[in-house]
């Protein structure tokens, strides 16, 4: 199967690509100001439709700042591609070799915040209409880009597009792995709130979408702390009276692979101090990354086990709290592993909030879409990878029939939410090339 992919193509899309990754476009409000989730984001939105309108597109802003699109083609039909612009903090800025916001490239692969997730594949689905256009096909449909903005927390920006705009009849989200995801877990964030403390205070963890790869406690007790962690078997540094646990960031969708640092970290607390926040962590979840002591064994044979992540932890005199991210099996509701979820929680003394909450998403295997997507993954690459499920949530279950459908390849490592965060340029364009014939046969006339 011949490449519609240029080298100009290759040139000017590595260049809009470094343009993107310049902007920190990290959430920064509550979605209630305007513009909804800060101006960094709004920059990206804004250089990503100037970028569309480049390649001979039309293009739509919304007005309250939420979502932008951009349309090519004609006909009845809408093709959708749903993107994200917004990324995670950069983390702990000392493990960079690179600017996060720079768009460094270096042997081969492009560094920065977002290059994999999700300005990376954007930029790929892009110029793999570009290639399209250039290589002279007919569109008999219509094809969106429909840019979201607050898909590392919320999801707002979609809520707000399907209640302005048309709903695509069919499509892919280019946020996942390769060949294609046809089911993900439904999405359950939510936060345990309990009583302050006048005897410690802990303020760690950044996005409940990520294992925190550090924790800190500081205090006049640090040493004893560091000892009874170092017991524990973590990962302990101690400066003065400011004790670290270093564990290992991932995205909380494979939590497993991580460590998590703020578990280890309570764990060890809780020997020194009653609190009842500290004591569930301890009790309840500790090294666990799969909710067992609170639910038990919640899996299915399609999507597997129930994941379960404390991605942030705070103890004032006011208040405590802890934010949980959990990606539940298909075959299980939300409702019920929230019951559960309560019930235990209350047993603590803590209170239940939910946070988000998004259903799960399921296409099956043998769906026209998902036939159509394989058999050109196939072909362009000659993996025989089967679809595969996730646990991580795209914007694919925010519309009907639409699978994540890339850019991560199965063999390559995935460095999204992670320091030194990068895409390899080859990768970049065999994803390009992937999406340029699959833009050709679901939106145009057969050559």
């Amino acid at each position: 199967m011949n490449s519609m992919i240029t080298e100009l193509h290759k040139k000017e899309s590595l260049l809009d690509l470094q343009k993107l990754i310049a902007i920190p476009s990290v959430n920064t409000s509550d979605g209630t100001t305007n513009p909804p989730f800060g101006q960094e984001i709004v920059n990206s939105l804004e250089e990503v439709l100037a970028i569309s309108k480049s390649l001979g597109m039309v293009t739509y802003s919304d007005p309250e700042g939420f979502y932008g699109y951009a349309d090519y083609g004609q006909g009845e039909e809408l093709v959708g591609i749903l993107c994200h612009l917004d990324v995670v903090p950069e983390g702990d800025i000392s493990l960079w070799e690179t600017n996060p916001f720079e768009g460094v490239v270096k042997d081969g692969v492009i560094y920065g915040r977002g290059s994999q997730d999700d300005k990376g594949p954007t930029i790929a689905a892009l110029y793999a209409l570009k290639a399209v256009v250039d290589a002279g096909f007919t569109f008999n449909k219509r094809i969106r880009f429909i840019f979201g903005t607050d898909e590392e927390t919320l999801w707002r920006c979609m809520d707000h597009y399907n209640l302005n705009e048309e709903a695509p009849t069919m499509g892919f989200v280019p946020d996942g792995v390769f060949p294609l995801t046809y089911a993900e877990k439904g999405l359950l964030q939510a936060k345990l709130i309990g009583p302050g403390s006048s005897e410690i205070a802990l303020d760690c963890g950044e996005a409940s979408n990520v294992v925190p790869g550090k924790a800190s406690y500081s205090g006049q007790d640090a040493k004893e702390i560091a000892e009874t962690l170092k017991e524990m078997e973590a990962d302990v540094r101690l400066s003065g009276h400011k004790v670290t646990v270093n564990g290992k960031a991932v995205h909380a969708s494979t939590v497993e692979l991580g460590i998590n640092a703020i578990n280890q970290l309570a764990e060890g607390l809780a020997v020194h101090y009653e609190h009842p926040l500290l004591k569930f962590l301890a009790e309840k979840v500790a090294k666990e990354t799969n909710g067992f002591s609170i639910f038990g064994d919640i899996k299915d044979e399609l999507t597997g086990e129930l994941t379960f992540n404390v991605g942030s932890i705070l103890i004032n005199e006011a208040v405590s709290e802890i934010v949980l991210d959990m990606r539940i099996p298909v075959e299980y509701t939300i409702e019920e592993i929230a019951m559960t979820l309560e019930k235990v929680a209350s047993e603590y003394g803590l209170s239940y909030q939910e946070y988000d909450a998004v259903p799960s998403l399921y296409v099956p295997k043998d769906s026209q879409l998902v036939q159509t997507l394989l058999a050109i993954y196939r072909n362009k690459t000659g993996d025989l990878t089967e679809p595969s499920t996730s646990g991580g949530a795209t914007y694919a279950r925010k519309m009907t029939n639409m699978v994540a459908f890339g850019a991560h390849f199965p063999d390559s490592k995935s460095f999204a939410h992670q320091e030194n965060e990068g895409l390899k340029l080859e990768e970049l364009y065999l994803a390009m090339d992937i999406y340029a014939e699959t833009i050709a046969q679901l939106c145009c006339e057969k050559q």
